[in-house]
């Protein structure tokens, strides 16, 4: 005689925790891993240990001001437009890919500016770029 009675239920097994601590577990990875990122330009970035270095052809250096204005050899650009800023930098670069370009951009000027900079000259197939820098008065 048995006399307890069956048991109608079935025990379920609840996966709500196990959800959760795997999603918790793919956004730690998600956040966690580095993506590289392609650049399309390649440049080569100037070290600021005060160290000068021999000029040795003729380059040509772009001055962004603090209001985005453009000036290649200390000569204003008449205006911001990107056609504008292309045709100046080619006349005064000519046919040569091979010149060095520096950019001097005051610490305020707009981070559009510069890049505009950057295209242009890429579109130029100018690829030695520098960013001129002023030596901290920390590092002496």
């Amino acid at each position: 005689m048995n006399l307890r009675p069956k048991r109608q239920e079935e025990p379920d097994l609840n996966i709500t925790p196990l959800i959760d601590v795997v999603f918790l577990l793919l956004i730690f990875f998600m956040v966690s891993t580095t993506f590289d990122r392609e650049l399309e330009l390649k440049i080569q970035l100037p070290e600021a240990s005060g160290e000068t270095k021999p000029v040795e052809q003729k380059n040509i250096e772009i001055t962004v001001d603090a209001q985005g204005r453009y000036f290649i050899n200390k000569q204003q650009v008449v205006n911001t437009q990107l056609e504008t800023l292309k045709a100046a930098l080619k006349k005064t670069a000519g046919d040569q890919t091979d010149v060095p370009l520096i950019i001097s951009a005051d610490g305020q000027a707009p981070h559009q500016s510069v890049i505009r900079v950057m295209d242009v000259a890429r579109q130029l197939g100018l690829v030695q770029i520098t960013f001129a820098v002023q030596k901290s008065a920390s590092s002496e």
